[in-house]
């Protein structure tokens, strides 16, 4: 029995520290395309998102990120201070900050979106690898039930 309860805590770990790994791998694979631009890798994914249609709520824009408006506000703050967005209050509702590209912002959608082609290519896997990849750790990290 006490066998059987350290190879689970084993495994465990090791998913733990595969799951560190690839998270850290994947933000250095971003950061010689990003820092030229200036971007850090959350921002990255901020505009990434913002592509999908803006005006965007900040609420919205966190929950599809899976942030909370503590850690997205800080950088919708950095990216309107790089003028790669705008945050204004909502005219129905004050309570609302709605997000919105700017021209510096669209203009690097292309580049953006090369930057996932490049990162795509590093993975050394295929569409349908991706594709499952993908499905399985957005499964892991937004479960059905809580």
């Amino acid at each position: 029995m006490k066998h059987e309860l350290v190879g689970r805590h084993k495994l465990g770990t090791q998913l733990s520290f595969a799951l560190y790994g690839a998270a850290n791998r994947m933000a250095r694979l971003h950061k010689p395309f990003l820092e030229p631009l200036g971007l850090t890798f959350p921002q990255y994914l901020v505009m990434l998102e913002l592509y999908g249609g803006t005006p965007r709520g900040v609420g919205e824009l966190g929950a599809a990120l899976g942030m909370d408006t503590g850690t997205i506000t800080p950088l919708l703050k950095r990216l309107e201070a790089l003028s790669m967005i705008t945050r204004t209050r909502d005219r129905n509702d004050e309570r609302r900050v709605m997000i919105n590209l700017t021209q510096a912002g669209e203009a690097l959608r292309e580049e953006l979106w090369g930057v996932t082609d490049k990162i795509r290519t590093a993975c050394q896997l295929d569409e349908v690898g991706l594709t499952t990849l993908r499905d399985t750790l957005t499964a892991l990290a937004r479960p059905a039930h809580d």
